[in-house]
């Protein structure tokens, strides 16, 4: 690759300056000390010698510099070149020492930071590659086993095999539980994965889950309610399907770590005149400080043991996560150890939804007077 240079003569100017100046000066002194020169003489001969000097000094330096220094300092960007910085290599070479000292120095504070940023993407990398292997190696191990013992004699004994059976087609649908949140994950980071944007009431999809969960939640004595129990339709535009996923994920999960006996309440406040906002509160267990920050990622756990004992595959936040930033929103999450979490998510309202309101209200009262 062809490197040109950026010259300055800056450090040749100043030096051959500094240099003119003595030598003239002691010139002069000498003349006048020695030779006893007339001064008119003397100016003339001052000036062409400064002249001469500073001429000949300066290009004696700056051919220095350039011969001796610019090499060394081609050199460095040579070196830089090896490691395809584009940040220092598509520029001229300056011989200015201080931009050069500079532009180093830059080059350096954002390689370290490179450098930082493909630790921290490693140890990630490690880390979803153990949590993943953990994660299959489980059900497949489970599956494996039990298919095994059938093989191995117990295939004869109609009880056991169909119970066996059953156990193995349990660890097949975890399987490919997780390989449908895996494959969902992805779509969802490439963009590949198109949201069907319609307008609904979000308090009777609420409604609706908090149907299909009931039974869930009854197994933990676990009360499904709104905040404010004389809740009015609140019509809002997304995808459907997904906005459901994401509530049920998090109600299933404020269920999972939710204490017995104790309440997991949905809010829907009107944030704006364009946002909306879902607050899902429970009286659980609560999140540690430390893990909130990676509450989102894939594969984490806060509490490892039990949360693998609850089932699930790990993935659920991370795609309430990836759902609501697809729809260009944000989720928020609040939790106070022992105490409960609150998880929270804007959504958009929709355009017509006073309108729909209104018509909601309206069918209401014609029923009420035809009852």
């Amino acid at each position: 690759m062809k490197i040109s240079f950026k010259k300055t003569y800056k450090f040749a100017i100043k030096s051959a300056f500094y240099i003119s100046l003595f030598s003239t000066a002691f010139v002069l002194f000498s003349a006048m000390v020695i030779f006893h020169a007339n001064a008119k003489s003397l100016w003339l001969f001052g000036i062409t010698f400064a002249m001469a000097i500073y001429l000949f000094s300066f290009l004696v330096l700056q051919y220095r510099v350039e011969r001796f220094i610019y090499r060394r300092v081609k050199k460095i960007y040579d070196d830089v070149s090896l490691l395809e910085s584009s940040t220092l290599i598509n520029q001229p070479i300056t011989t200015d020492m201080e931009t050069l000292t500079r532009e180093v120095k830059k080059f350096a504070t954002d390689k370290k930071l490179e450098i930082e940023m493909l630790q921290v993407r490693e140890e990630y990398r490690r880390e979803f590659l153990g949590n993943i292997s953990h994660e299959l190696k489980t059900p497949l191990f489970t599956v494996q086993g039990y298919i095994s013992t059938l093989l191995d004699g117990a295939m004869e004994d109609k009880a056991i095999r169909k119970k066996y059976l059953k156990r193995a087609d349990k660890g097949v649908e975890r399987l490919i539980y997780i390989v449908e949140d895996l494959d969902m994950i992805t779509k969802l980071e490439s963009g590949d994965l198109n949201l069907d944007i319609t307008e609904f009431d979000i308090v009777e999809l609420i409604r609706n889950i908090f149907d299909l969960l009931e039974m869930k939640a009854d197994k933990k004595k676990i009360t499904l309610s709104f905040e404010n129990e004389y809740i009015r339709p609140n019509f809002v535009r997304a995808d459907k399907d997904r906005i459901q996923q994401v509530i049920e994920n998090l109600i299933v999960n404020s269920i999972k770590y939710g204490k017995k006996d104790g309440i997991t309440e949905v809010a829907v406040v009107n944030l704006t005149k364009e946002k909306v906002l879902v607050r899902i509160t429970d009286d659980g267990e609560g999140i540690e400080k430390q893990n909130i920050p990676r509450l989102f990622e894939r594969f984490y756990r806060v509490n490892k043991s039990g949360s693998r004992a609850e089932g699930g595959s790990g993935l659920g936040l991370a795609i309430v996560k990836h759902i609501i930033e697809a729809h260009k929103e944000k989720i928020y999450v609040e939790s106070e150890f022992g105490v409960g979490s609150e998880f929270s998510f804007t959504i958009e309202k929709a355009v017509n939804k006073e309108k729909k309101e209104r018509k909601e209200i309206l069918e209401e009262i014609e029923e009420e007077e035809e009852e």
